[in-house]
């Protein structure tokens, strides 16, 4: 078996998010950068926005709409 081919582990290290969030856990990598973690994530606040959604299907609908009108006038 090969010698000395694991890379380090590092029990402490650090994870830091853009928020300010600061976490240690055990990685091959003693320093990690992320955008986004459960401190800051909208579904882990409870600030989830479900934005967008009836926009489209809204917008979906409308389409549907024009396209049966022209079906019936012809075009």
């Amino acid at each position: 078996m090969n010698k000395d081919i694991q890379p380090k582990y590092f029990e402490k290290a650090k994870i830091k998010c853009a928020c300010g969030t600061v976490f240690e856990v055990g990685s091959t990598k003693e320093l990690m950068e992320v955008e986004i973690c459960s401190s800051c994530h909208p579904f882990y606040t409870g600030q989830e926005r479900r934005t967008g959604e009836m926009g489209r299907v809204q917008k979906f609908k409308q389409r549907l709409a024009k396209k049966e009108e022209l079906k019936k006038h012809g075009k």
